[in-house]
């Protein structure tokens, strides 16, 4: 028998930035404990299938891959559900960054306008 010490599903985290947002993906794993003592991190990628006691661990990642097959669009696109966030962000940056700071992106169209 194992315990489930941890169970962390997949996602993404964003981090603000002037001008852009970043997204950073962090896919599921689950942290085991087996009745042995031995612990065990396994993701959706692992190729530790069995632990040092016999016990059959491909299982848990089945099921993990499982359940990241089936995720929400929300959660595996993030960028397309956060439109108006953008846009608020983006009059944010826009108010903080006027126009010839040294902070202010670079205007990829070659047109001078500063």
């Amino acid at each position: 028998m194992t315990k489930i010490l941890e169970r962390v599903e997949a996602h993404y985290e964003a981090r603000e930035m002037p001008f852009g947002k970043v997204y950073e993906w962090h896919p599921a794993y689950v942290l085991l404990e087996c009745d042995c003592g031995e612990k065990w991190t396994l993701s959706a990628t692992s190729t530790i299938l069995t632990c040092q006691c016999g016990l059959e661990l491909g299982t848990f990642v089945e099921d993990i891959r499982e359940r990241e097959s089936h995720l929400r669009e929300e959660l595996t696109h993030p960028w397309f559900y956060d439109a108006k966030e953008r846009s608020e962000q983006h009059q944010r940056d826009e108010d903080a960054y006027p126009k010839g700071s040294s902070w202010r992106y670079n205007d990829i169209t070659g047109v001078d306008d500063m």
